[in-house]
């Protein structure tokens, strides 16, 4: 189980120095990926009456794929997205970054997208809310193929490409799809589709019903359910033992990827982030104290 950590979006403030201290830091501490969540706008609840999203207009979020740009020259670690929401994008454009990424990271970059809730954020982006899932699994066909084709002709009810491709392309063609996942529609999407799918809970009984669903939607696609991985997240909240108990959990559910998150624990600043995966790393066995 490759283990890593959930990039501290709104925590991390504005400073380009944190952000560097803090990823150069996690690979150190010797965890293998770093994962950042994805929101463009935030609402205001003001406007909004009645707002309840968990992020509204004063939330923090650096927008990952430029942020793994800057961090592609400052780290080994793998980069993920966790997630982009893809229908609120321009398909090609968001591929082309995505191509660019996995360039620069000499193919360290997996991309992880799904739907979002955020219908303020699709009005914002000029996109539909209503049909963002029949979008996205054109999206990803239509992606795949410009990652590995030079050249792409493609109609479909969303998008249209005429004798068009990326250059440069990938290293990876084409690059591994993620998807969130906490719906049976999107379990069944993860398993036609997916290389791997992120769960929105914890190990038990949901998550297990979750699974099987995943596998065997992938099984009626002609897909080898094993080769689909699985990452889950355990949230700090101080207490090492806890966090060492629910990763084993993880492992014991056949998770292939685990994140360690540190937001909403009370930390303060990047240094406390930063000390928090220090025990982490520690309890989770990838350094010696």
């Amino acid at each position: 189980m490759r283990i890593g950590v959930v990039f501290p979006q709104n925590e991390i403030g504005a400073d380009a120095g944190a952000v560097r201290a803090y990823v150069q830091a996690a690979e150190e501490l010797g965890f293998r990926h770093v994962m950042a969540f994805d929101h463009v706008v935030g609402a205001d609840p003001a406007v909004h009456q009645g707002w309840e999203g968990p992020y509204d207009v004063r939330s923090t979020f650096h927008e990952p794929l430029v942020l793994f740009g800057y961090l592609a020259a400052l780290t080994r670690l793998e980069l993920v997205t966790g997630i982009v929401i893809l229908p609120q994008r321009q398909t090609v454009l968001a591929a082309k970054q995505a191509a660019e990424v996995d360039l620069l990271t000499g193919g360290r970059f997996r991309f992880g997208v799904g739907l979002g809730w955020n219908q303020v954020e699709y009005e914002a982006l000029g996109q539909d809310f209503a049909t963002r899932g029949r979008r996205i699994e054109e999206q990803v066909g239509l992606m795949r193929r410009l990652w590995s084709e030079e050249s792409v002709t493609f109609e479909g009810a969303f998008d249209r490409v005429t004798g068009a491709g990326l250059a440069p392309l990938p290293v990876r063609r084409p690059i591994p799809v993620w998807f969130g996942a906490q719906s049976p529609p999107a379990y069944r999407r993860a398993g036609r589709l997916a290389d791997g799918w992120f769960p929105q809970m914890s190990p038990g009984p949901k998550l297990d019903e979750a699974k099987a669903i995943v596998e065997e939607a992938a099984s009626q696609a002609g897909r080898d359910p094993s080769a689909i991985g699985m990452e889950g997240r355990v949230r700090w909240t101080g207490d090492a033992g806890e966090l060492g108990a629910l990763a084993g959990r993880w492992r014991e559910a056949g998770a292939t990827h685990l994140a360690v998150n540190t937001m909403k624990a009370g930390l303060s600043s990047v240094d406390e982030h930063i000390a928090a995966l220090s025990t982490a790393s520690v309890t989770l066995g990838l350094r010696e104290s």
